[in-house]
């Protein structure tokens, strides 16, 4: 039977040189696979860094508002209650919670932040990862259209922040009262939402990034 023979010229398989050449191409392909799963990894990572940090960050800052102003409503109650601020009380927080809780945060905030948060973790950046908080907001990186909504937004809620301490109680704690409970509800929704996000085969929400 025939042998194969390398063709003239050709390098001898057996030879050290060959080996050594062949190990080094070895080495060098496992070596690029192990950086490109270390990058893989290290991308995974940022990413779910960055979105547990943009809904936990939003979280806190909803919860910290809510204390917040929880205190100043329990204010209010030192003072005499008519009928009339009981009516207001009433109608206040039920108001706020169908505009500012369901309306404002379950229909519209809560599943774009979580869905943020989900786009965070398959695209993730660094900047929007240190920003995350922000970014799940919307303040960049999103739609013309809804980051003039969102800025428009909080420009208003600034403006009530600054004249609302002006006005005196029972009224300015009738006020929170109302706010404090929009706030809980959207609190809640949030985690929510964010659970689902992240549970979630599909996620029927848009982060509505420009691309």
């Amino acid at each position: 039977m025939a042998r194969f023979a390398w063709p003239a010229g050709a390098a001898d398989a057996r030879s050290p040189l060959t080996l050594a050449g062949r190990r080094s191409i070895i080495r060098r392909f496992s070596d690029s696979g192990r950086h490109v799963q270390e990058k893989a990894a290290t991308s995974d990572m940022l990413g779910r860094l960055g979105a547990v940090w943009g809904v936990g960050g939003v979280v806190l800052l909803l919860g910290y508002s809510i204390a917040r102003l929880s205190a100043i409503t329990w204010q209010a109650f030192a003072h005499e209650f008519r009928w009339y601020h009981w009516l207001a009380l009433g109608v206040n927080v039920a108001y706020m919670l169908y505009s500012e809780g369901y309306y404002g945060f379950q229909r519209g905030l809560a599943p774009r932040v979580a869905a943020r948060a989900r786009y965070l973790a398959a695209h993730p950046r660094l900047v929007h990862t240190l920003l995350a908080p922000v970014f799940c907001m919307g303040y960049f990186h999103i739609r013309r259209s809804r980051q003039v909504f969102v800025l428009m937004l909080t420009a208003a809620i600034v403006v009530f922040v600054i004249v609302l301490p002006y006005v005196p109680q029972p009224w300015r704690g009738i006020v929170d009262a109302g706010v404090v409970a929009g706030l809980s509800w959207g609190l809640i929704a949030i985690v929510g939402f964010a659970l689902r996000a992240w549970t979630a085969q599909t996620f029927p929400y848009s982060p509505e990034v420009p691309d």
